[in-house]
């Protein structure tokens, strides 16, 4: 079992904090080495969403041919859907993501090929998130 503490964020001056629930998660680049990235867990969206930013870092690139637009919270976005290795854990995985071309979003992980392969519980009251092996 993988245990996840949620992490408390600042909402802004005079706003007060709110704990939000972030995994540890480590993505592997093209090169082989991992890179770590703390996304929200969401059970509400569909696919793990990273920055531009990172998905450069992985060694992604930019092909207009698969650009697509995804609705959120936040209104459409432009994304590359791809496929990357992943590490939650002790356990890697093939996930498939949504590769955000623009910075300004929240990193996420959503449910795609994540919540087929561990039951999630949160549990918002004692602050953790349990990832078990389904």
């Amino acid at each position: 079992m993988i245990i996840f503490k949620y992490k408390e964020e600042s909402l802004g001056v005079g706003r007060g904090t709110v704990r939000r629930p972030v995994a540890d998660v480590f993505l592997k680049t093209q090169s082989g080495s991992y890179i770590e990235f703390h996304p929200y867990i969401d059970s509400g969206a569909d696919l793990t969403l990273i920055p531009l930013s990172l998905g450069k870092l992985l060694g992604l690139h930019i092909d207009e041919k698969h650009m697509e637009q995804i609705g959120g919270i936040k209104g459409s976005v432009p994304i590359i859907q791809t496929e990357c290795q992943m590490r939650i854990g002790q356990e890697d995985l093939k996930a498939k993501i949504a590769w955000a071309l623009i910075e300004d979003v929240p990193p996420v992980l959503g449910r795609t090929d994540i919540f087929d392969r561990f039951n999630v519980t949160f549990k918002q009251k004692e602050g953790i998130i349990k990832f078990e092996k389904s």
